[in-house]
């Protein structure tokens, strides 16, 4: 059976007029609003988990032991660490960053496979921060009709005040969101220490006064235009999704014809078609974008799922079944409308193979992270000149060698050469133990960077022999090794 038309009232875009259709419309006034329901207590909660942790997680202590800083989370730029509970990053490792991000972005990809713009919804920044001020304004100014009305009518003093006490809590907040970012690169305590009393480094004031204006310019002025415009999400996730996906859905199998309480219950009572859709308009009205669902799966729409809130309260009013607007999908609708059955597949191709690359690359940067070394050790050869023969006729090649002690004390460190036969290994400015090796001194969590001589004692060496300096940490036998090659006439 060929698929059934959307109904005319969905507004369905004439492909020729979509090819006219400006790249940017001037911003409308959108007046969100407020509403209660399943969703919307979600989104609070939401709301207030992330930006509690936000804003608090700099002021969590972790006791690292001796030389070591005792916040959570660090970003310690100076010495180049970043720090997250018991995990140190080295700058070495910064491909543990990277699969973070890796992780991130499949993540993303799979929350998209499963129900849409759901990120968008509940958990962008851009969305938390916009609900927070938009929770603001409302208790400071009114909601949707009083806003729109004051808007319409001339300032007077009162009007004046209310907008002035939003836009300070406003900045407040935008203040506050800059000074926990900057937390999260220094000694939280001692960071606010130093602000309070106009001690902390410039740079600090900087980014926080950049954060500020950001923040309070994205949540309280362009708002929707940041979801629409800026960011590059909506446009990707049109790409990667698919008809299984469930998103924020108007059932127009359901809702068709519109009309209003009285008319629909009269068309019934003929046994006539009759929708439960009744053309309030509620779900236009608490949306934070302005989209209309009934119009289908649009780019402005950020998949929080207040309107379905909102008609569901409209349902309940009119004793007519709930979730008209529903997490669905367009491929359910027409099944309905065809009499078929409904299909839902969480699970499927596209959720399974995301699902397995996050378990496989998490598993990697796990297994790597329990595995891993707590010795670094680096070799660079000399370019110029790549030997020295000396006067007994022995070769002597040199070499920059880098050793990073992860530990928080001091470490001594032999290293040594394999696969030379007779190689002498002489550490610039180093020392030699009893045993005559050559060590290499330390300090706690630290990097030292010396330059080592090998001298081959025999009167004849190969143009170029593959060799590998071994280090030895001398407190319990640990080694790490790398490769160089040894050159020769």
């Amino acid at each position: 059976m060929a698929d059934a038309p959307l109904p005319q009232s969905l507004g369905a875009a004439d492909p020729a007029s979509a090819d006219e259709a400006p790249l940017y419309v001037p911003r409308k006034q959108i007046y969100p609003q407020a509403v209660k329901g399943r969703f919307r207590t979600i989104k609070w909660v939401v709301l207030a988990i992330t930006l509690g942790i936000y804003y608090f997680l700099p002021f969590i202590r972790w006791d690292r032991g001796p030389n070591a800083p005792d916040q959570a989370i660090l970003v310690d730029l100076p010495h180049r660490r970043f720090y997250f509970f018991f995990i140190e990053i080295w700058p070495q490792e910064v491909y543990y960053i990277t699969g973070l991000l890796v992780l991130a972005a499949l993540t993303l990809f799979l929350m998209n496979a499963v129900a849409g713009r759901v990120w968008c919804g509940y958990l962008c920044p851009q969305t938390v921060w916009t609900d927070l001020f938009y929770a603001v304004e409302r208790w400071i100014e009114g909601d949707r009709r009083e806003r729109m009305r004051k808007d319409k009518e001339k300032l007077s003093l009162k009007t004046v005040g209310q907008k002035g006490l939003k836009h300070f809590i406003w900045l407040m907040i935008a203040w506050w969101t800059g000074g926990a970012w900057v937390l999260y690169f220094a000694d939280a305590p001692t960071l606010v220490y130093e602000l309070a009393t106009f001690q902390a480094p410039l740079i600090a004031y900087i980014w926080i006064g950049i954060l500020t204006f950001t923040t309070y310019t994205l949540a309280g002025f362009m708002r929707e235009q940041v979801c629409t415009y800026m960011c590059p999400w909506p446009r990707i996730q049109a790409a990667l999704t698919d008809e299984y996906a469930l998103n924020v859905t108007y059932r127009y199998d359901r809702g068709e014809p519109r009309g209003s309480v009285k008319k629909n219950d009269a068309l019934r009572r003929q046994g006539l078609p009759a929708g439960d859709c009744i053309d309030c308009d509620q779900c236009v009205a608490v949306c934070p974008t302005g989209v209309d669902i009934r119009k289908g799966l649009q780019l402005d729409c950020i998949q929080c799922g207040l309107c379905i809130d909102a008609c569901n309260s409209v349902m309940e009013k009119i004793d007519r079944p709930l979730n008209l607007i529903a997490y669905d999908t367009d491929m359910n609708v027409k099944a309905r409308m065809e009499g078929k059955p409904e299909v839902r597949r969480i699970v499927r191709a596209r959720t399974l193979f995301y699902a397995g690359i996050i378990a496989v690359v998490g598993s990697i940067m796990i297994t790597s992270l329990a595995l891993r070394q707590n010795i670094y050790l680096s070799v660079m050869h000399d370019r110029n000149p790549l030997f020295v023969r000396l006067s007994d006729g022995s070769i002597r090649n040199g070499f920059t060698v880098r050793v990073a002690n992860k530990h928080l004390d001091e470490r001594r460190y032999a290293i040594g050469v394999e696969g030379l036969p007779n190689a002498k290994v002489d550490v610039v400015g180093g020392e030699i133990d009893q045993q005559g090796r050559s060590i290499i001194v330390v300090g706690p969590d630290q990097t030292q960077e010396m330059r080592v001589l090998v001298t081959q004692t025999a009167s004849a060496a190969p143009a170029s022999t593959e060799i590998q300096f071994v280090l030895t940490d001398l407190s319990n036998g640990d080694q790490v090794a790398t490769s160089d090659h040894f050159k020769a006439p």
